[in-house]
């Protein structure tokens, strides 16, 4: 028998979150002998999306801004009708080569509205296609909250006009995707929840750290690390730090949080063996971002989250919220953390027993792959 083939589309337009979590899933599809081709359309990563499957990379598009307003090349220009009717095109021709038996679309129609321009064409080449493919959306546990008209019954026409399913990366014993999308019950009979995409349980860590500070992709998250970096100078805790910037932060940022860090403080841009940190780590200080979370629950890691919430994002706030009722985490607001507010968390975490023994679903990616070997 030949594998079936899989067509993934993951855009990426700030962090690195959507496709780190994709990635997870494409690997674990990979693992159980599907035939895997993931199109990218962001900034490159490295590492991402990973060994054992096909990467085509688009022309990269990102945020214009924080609040997604625009779309900019890997420059930072803004991009014309040419470079999208490009970008279209040589989608349409990745599709057609790979001439897949499933195609996922990372969140869209539920966001990546911004990409209109290229998949509704590749929905209509999909319906047009024979045999047809069977299309699911790969979608995170918590929405952004919506506030224009229209927008989610747009979306439930789409699934309904289009998708064959809508897989939920979630355990719904923790959150359901009515909570953050209203007109869910509409599409209900689609619905299908995979658990959480976690990596595998990490390994013991290489360099040991007493509290890990990261920023995702580094795009956003600066006034954390600075506030962090502070709070390693200040607190009554003398361990030893590790702050981890992201690889989006800018060079000159870098350079100057470089040159106020204390003997304690550790800082880099990336580390592959995050997950390992943190099983070492006393503490974790991160955004409340879906793939850092679960690193901290596969990790039995204590945890302070800062949810992101510039634009108008919400999805991190009730993520964060959620967490801290459930006696996994400390919350804070991103308006107004400074060094006092946060030395004060920190001690307040560390008096804390580690969170062993959650019962929260981790196991998203490997179900994701039996879920569509079963639909097929």
């Amino acid at each position: 028998m030949t594998a079936p083939r899989v067509f993934f589309y993951v855009q990426h337009l700030l962090g690195i979150g959507h496709l780190a979590r994709a990635s997870r899933i494409a690997a674990a599809l990979a693992e159980d002998n599907f035939d895997v081709t993931v199109v990218t359309g962001g900034s490159q990563v490295p590492g991402f999306p990973g060994p054992g499957v096909r990467s085509v990379a688009l022309p990269a598009v990102l945020a214009g801004n924080a609040s997604f307003s625009g779309l900019a090349d890997q420059f930072g220009n803004p991009v014309d009708e040419a470079f999208l009717h490009r970008r279209r095109d040589l989608l349409l021709q990745a599709f057609h080569a790979a001439c897949p038996d499933i195609v996922i679309l990372e969140a869209f129609p539920f966001g990546r509205r911004q990409m209109r321009f290229e998949l509704l064409p590749l929905l209509d080449a999909i319906s047009a296609a024979s045999p047809r493919p069977m299309l699911v959306t790969s979608l995170r546990d918590i929405l952004q909250e919506r506030t224009k008209a229209g927008r989610d019954k747009e979306t439930v026409c789409l699934i309904k006009a289009h998708f064959d399913h809508v897989l939920v990366h979630g355990d719904p014993s923790f959150i359901t995707l009515p909570d953050t999308f209203p007109l869910a019950g509409e599409i209900a009979t689609k619905i299908i929840y995979t658990g959480l995409v976690a990596g595998a349980a990490p390994a013991p860590p290489a360099d040991a750290y007493d509290i890990v500070v990261s920023a995702g992709g580094g795009a956003v998250g600066l006034d954390l690390v600075r506030s962090a970096l502070e709070t390693a100078k200040r607190s009554a805790f003398s361990g030893s730090w590790c702050l981890i910037t992201g690889p989006n932060l800018p060079e000159s940022d870098f350079t100057a949080l470089s040159r106020h860090a204390p003997d304690n403080v550790t800082l880099v841009r990336f580390r592959n063996d995050f997950p390992s940190l943190l099983k070492g780590a006393k503490l974790s200080i991160s955004q409340a971002g879906y793939n850092t979370v679960c690193d901290i629950l596969q990790a039995q890691c204590r945890s302070i989250l800062i949810p992101f919430t510039a634009g108008g994002e919400t999805e991190q706030s009730v993520r964060a919220t959620r967490l801290e009722a459930l006696g996994l985490a400390i919350a804070l607001p991103e308006n107004g953390l400074d060094a006092d507010i946060l030395c004060e968390a920190v001690a307040a975490a560390l008096s804390r027993v580690k969170p062993h023994g959650h019962k929260l679903d981790l196991n998203g990616a490997q179900r994701t792959a039996a879920v569509l070997r079963g639909l097929l």
